[in-house]
């Protein structure tokens, strides 16, 4: 069963009961990075850091009150690239670090962090930093630096679980490259889990994002890689909870959390990525039987 909102998703976490959210991942705006729309209420177009962080601790603010006590949240970030014509020099800014800290403030617990490896042949490819450059190597290697990973950063609303997951077999399944084939199993995938640093994420592992562009423009969006969210679902949520994102895009966490027999709850805001993700979160349900199908859209806000 899942429920999609297409809205704000401030206004619409205000329906949602206090101490009700059994978990919740997504990946936020990387402050105003990229552009994802053009609506005010998006806040990936705040006009400095600073106003973002304003914005998301309303965001920050709700996820507190509707998570159940003792249970955790995941959020999806990187360190953000400082450029010299929007922040006065060359160098990195420490989102992570930043969002951190507004979760801490509010009340949460910094539970952990995870690594994901990214190829920086890749990265400098896309991005063309000069600091992943092999000309700046052999010019200046004093501005070179080493590739931004992604991050899974995991926070926990304080109090006692009311419900426990537990795992009496072990893990009997495996996300990622390379499935262990040796040893006991679920020892050698909680081996793989339980590493600061994920290097066998499958990268091109995500929902079809093609169609939630819009034709005129040029928006980014970058799906969460499925392994990463299968990981984190098997590991703090059980069949049957309440799996929350407030930035749903094209519904990744919202699919994998349904094709895994949990309950999603998803809200975004960009209609083209909102009808993206109703097609998706069709195909989630598509073999699996006695799903109950619950979609609101609020076109007012």
């Amino acid at each position: 069963m899942y429920s999609l909102y297409h809205g704000d998703c401030v206004e619409v976490m205000k329906s949602i009961p206090s101490d009700s959210i059994h978990y919740s991942i997504f990946s936020p705006p990387f402050s105003n990075l990229y552009t994802y729309s053009n609506s005010e209420r998006d806040m990936g177009n705040s006009k400095n850091d600073g106003e973002f962080y304003q914005h998301f601790s309303y965001v920050v603010d709700e996820l507190y009150r509707v998570l159940i006590p003792g249970r955790v949240l995941s959020f999806h970030c990187m360190d953000i690239p400082a450029m010299k014509e929007r922040d006065g020099y060359i160098g990195v800014k420490d989102f992570p670090g930043d969002l951190i800290r507004i979760f801490q403030k509010r009340g949460f617990i910094y539970h952990s962090r995870v690594t994901i490896w990214k190829d920086p042949l890749i990265e400098a490819t896309r991005t063309k930093a000069i600091g992943l450059m092999h000309k700046q190597l052999m010019k200046d290697s004093v501005m070179c630096r080493q590739g931004l990973p992604d991050y899974l950063i995991t926070m926990r609303k304080p109090g006692t679980n009311p419900e426990r997951i537990e795992h009496p077999e072990g893990l009997t399944s495996f996300a990622g490259e390379d499935e262990p084939s040796e040893g006991v199993y679920s020892h050698q995938v909680w081996r793989r889990y339980a590493s600061p640093v994920w290097m066998d994420i499958r990268q091109s592992n995500t929902l079809q994002k093609a169609s939630a562009r819009d034709n005129n423009d040029e928006r980014h969006i970058a799906p969460l890689q499925l392994d990463v969210i299968e990981r984190a679902l098997t590991l703090w949520t059980n069949p049957g909870d309440i799996a929350f994102t407030p930035y749903g895009g094209i519904m990744s966490e919202a699919y994998q959390a349904v094709k895994m027999e949990r309950r999603a709850v998803a809200v975004e805001l960009k209609e083209s990525y909102f009808n993206a993700g109703v097609n998706n979160m069709k195909m989630a349900v598509k073999d699996q039987p006695q799903t109950n199908l619950f979609m609101m859209e609020d076109d007012a806000l």
